[in-house]
């Protein structure tokens, strides 16, 4: 049975860093591509990042390229989502996910 366990958000000020963690278990994480997305209050769910299992290949959303790093820890069989420089248009709810399947989420408020 796959399930994903979110942690690490919180208040942050603008500009400042936050870094996500998502254990997974039921499944092998390093054979796996997963991905970040986030919801917004009022707003669809979004993609965030993505991290081919097979490849290793990163792929960003545009609105986080530059800012947000994806990474795992096979180890651990936990992803990770480092995001520097964050804004205001950051916060939101995040999840890591699998197929159709998420995590419960961590909140991420960016805010002065």
């Amino acid at each position: 049975q796959v399930q994903l366990v979110e942690s690490g958000g919180g208040l942050v000020q603008p500009g400042g860093s936050l870094r996500l963690s998502c254990v997974a278990s039921g499944f092998t994480l390093s054979y796996s591509t997963m991905s970040w997305v986030r919801q917004a209050p009022g707003k669809e769910l979004e993609w965030v990042a993505t991290l081919f299992g097979s490849t290793n290949t990163r792929n960003y959303a545009d609105s986080v390229k530059g800012r947000f790093t994806i990474s795992r820890d096979n180890a651990k069989n936990t992803l990770y989502l480092q995001m520097n420089s964050l804004k205001s248009d950051d916060t939101a709810v995040y999840y890591c996910s699998i197929g159709n399947s998420r995590g419960q989420g961590t909140q991420v408020t960016v805010s002065s």
